[in-house]
C-alpha cells in the first residue's frame, strides 16, 4: 500500500492550520513564563491524554532545555505525572478533581497554570482554572476546536484552530518545541 499521497494530504492541511496560529499570543505567553521564572514562581501544566504527555513533555524542555542557560530556572510542575496521586484522587474524591486537588492550598499569585486541552472543555482542566483564579494566579489555556470554557476563562491563550484533534495536539507539542528553542537560544546568547 502506498500511503504517500494521504500523508502529503495531512501535512498539508496541518501547515494551513499552522499558518493561522496566532504568533503575538505565543510571544505573550512566553514573556508570562519568563516574568514567572525571574519571580520564582511556579508553572503548574495539566491536561488528559495525549494532552497529558505534552504537558509532561514542556516539563523536560523547559526545567532541562531552557533551564540549563539560566541560573534562575524554571520551576515547571506536571499535575499529571504523579500516578498513584492521580488514582487516588480520581478513586476516593472525583476524576474532575485531579489537578484542582492538587494545586488548592498550594498555588499562589505568583504562579501561573498552564491547561492544555483539544476541545477547551476538560471538566478536570476548568476545575483547576477555577482553583488559579480564585488566588489571583494566571491561567494560560493552549486549545483547539471553538477554544472551549477554557479559552474564556483563561488570563492568556494560544488556540489552534481546527476541529482535528491529531492537529491540535501536533501544534500543542509544537508550541513547546517552539518556545524552548526560541527561548534557550535568546538565553544562550544572552
Amino acid at each position: 500500500m502506498d500511503y504517500t499521497q494521504k500523508l502529503k494530504d495531512y501535512i498539508e492541511e496541518e501547515r494551513k492550520v499552522i499558518d493561522t496560529l496566532n504568533v503575538e499570543e505565543i510571544s505573550t505567553v512566553m514573556n508570562v513564563l519568563e516574568e514567572t521564572r525571574k519571580n520564582h514562581g511556579r508553572i503548574y501544566i495539566c491536561g488528559n491524554g495525549g494532552s497529558g504527555a505534552t504537558a509532561s513533555h514542556f516539563v523536560c524542555d523547559f526545567n532541562k532545555g531552557v533551564g540549563i542557560y539560566c541560573k534562575d530556572k524554571y520551576q515547571f510542575i506536571c499535575l499529571n505525572d504523579n500516578i498513584p496521586s492521580m488514582l487516588a484522587i480520581s478513586n476516593d474524591i472525583s476524576y474532575d478533581e485531579v489537578f484542582s486537588f492538587q494545586i488548592d492550598g498550594v498555588i499562589t499569585s505568583n504562579d501561573v497554570l498552564i491547561g492544555i486541552s483539544g476541545s477547551g472543555n476538560s471538566k478536570n482542566v476548568i476545575k483547576a482554572f477555577d482553583v488559579a483564579d480564585a488566588v489571583g494566579a494566571k491561567t494560560i489555556a493552549l486549545c483547539g476546536y471553538s477554544g472551549g470554557k477554557m479559552k474564556e476563562m483563561a488570563s492568556y491563550s494560544v488556540h489552534v484552530q481546527s476541529y482535528n484533534m491529531q492537529f491540535c495536539e501536533d501544534i500543542h507539542m509544537m508550541l513547546d518545541h517552539m518556545m524552548m528553542f526560541v527561548l534557550s537560544n535568546e538565553l544562550k546568547n544572552a
